[in-house]
């Protein structure tokens, strides 16, 4: 066995360099194979983006002033700060940011904690946050939460998005906004009406969409990940100043030569 191994030394180079070619072979690299292709991204995307953080540069929108990243009390314990995150961010679904601001301030002069929350009637939590969008099923929806934070998590919020989405009332943009701004993590992209219709008219997505959730997969699989937390905060308020839902103020925008949805 050991002669015949001095005797034919390049046998196993040969061997070697067959398996190799046709492992490049299966891999799509041998002759006349197609280079791989680049990740889809959007046609013009930097210049919007650039444009866009340009026009939002004086941070006058309601997000900015009212935001649910305003409605908390920043000297409370930071169990405390991050239970009035969520609750800011539930009482604003479907709800313009100056009632739930005013909803939060409401709350917040009569002490807003877990405890204090659990103790109110259902009446008494109701006159409070009147007129938050839908908020009798907010009042259920706050009680049953508060009931699960205090008996599960001790009081705390979750600390993942998986865990946040199964509270009652909680939806993935809510739980996205209670990661960036409670935890200060960034899990995924908030993605609300806002964000969904700009994205949309942008063609920041390869085919429309028609939920917000639908967006923002969409988006997570080109959009830069260090981009993820502030998208939300430009198109929110974009969309408040100027990519309106009804009547878009296009002449305004600095993107109207390179919108596709630009009139």
């Amino acid at each position: 066995a050991g002669s015949q191994i001095q005797g034919t030394p390049s046998t196993p180079r040969k061997s070697r360099r067959r398996k190799s070619l046709a492992i490049a072979y299966e891999a799509g690299q041998g002759d006349g194979a197609e280079p791989p292709s680049a990740p889809w991204e959007p046609r013009d995307w930097r210049e919007q983006l650039e444009r866009i953080r340009e026009m939002r540069r004086s941070r006058d929108a309601p997000v900015d002033e009212m935001g649910v990243q305003k409605c908390y009390d920043t000297s409370a314990p930071p169990q405390v700060m991050r239970y009035q995150v969520l609750l800011a961010l539930m009482l604003s679904s479907q709800t313009k940011d100056q009632v739930t601001s005013a909803a939060m301030l409401r709350l917040r002069r009569r002490g807003l904690t877990v405890d204090s929350v659990l103790q109110m009637d259902e009446e008494t939590l109701g006159q409070i946050i009147y007129p938050v969008g839908f908020w009798r099923n907010k009042v259920k929806y706050i009680k049953q939460t508060t009931a699960i934070l205090k008996q599960k998590y001790g009081g705390d919020i979750p600390s993942t998005v998986e865990e946040l989405v199964q509270l009652p009332g909680v939806g993935p943009k809510m739980a996205h906004l209670a990661m960036h701004i409670a935890w200060d993590s960034v899990a995924g992209i908030a993605v609300d009406t806002h964000v969904h219709r700009i994205s949309n008219r942008l063609k920041w997505v390869k085919k429309e969409t028609k939920s917000p959730e639908q967006t923002r997969v969409a988006l997570e699989e080109w959009l830069p990940r260090d981009l993820w937390k502030e998208i939300n905060w430009l198109l929110v308020g974009f969309g408040q100043q100027t990519c309106l839902p009804v009547n878009p103020r296009c002449s305004q925008c600095l993107n109207q030569d390179i919108c596709p949805a630009a009139k």
